[in-house]
């Protein structure tokens, strides 16, 4: 892509964030949506709804005594898996945090 760089990819990432927020103004909508066109327009999409969702969560955020030794007893039946090299669409965070 001609004369595309970090600072694009990035002003793209903000323009997608701040549609998502509802914050982005009219005048720069088409080009929020044509970054939605792309598979990192829409894994950025992705990111920003599950943050949004995680954020907005309404629990009360504690936990209970035991959650920890819960937890470690919980991963520690779990298989062990090799690190894979997952696309932007398995992992939708590293379009946010490159």
């Amino acid at each position: 892509m001609a004369g595309y760089n970090m600072g694009t990819d990035k002003k793209l990432r903000e323009h997608i964030s701040a549609l998502a927020d509802g914050e982005l103004p009219d005048s720069e909508r088409e080009l929020a949506f044509a970054a939605l066109d792309t598979p990192a327009g829409r894994a950025a999409w992705q990111a920003y709804h599950l943050t949004g969702d995680a954020l907005r969560d309404t629990a009360s955020g504690e936990l209970s005594d035991d959650f920890s030794t819960r937890l470690a007893a919980r991963l520690a039946g779990e298989p062990a898996h090799a690190p894979t090299d997952a696309g932007l669409e398995v992992r939708p965070a590293a379009i946010i945090f490159p």
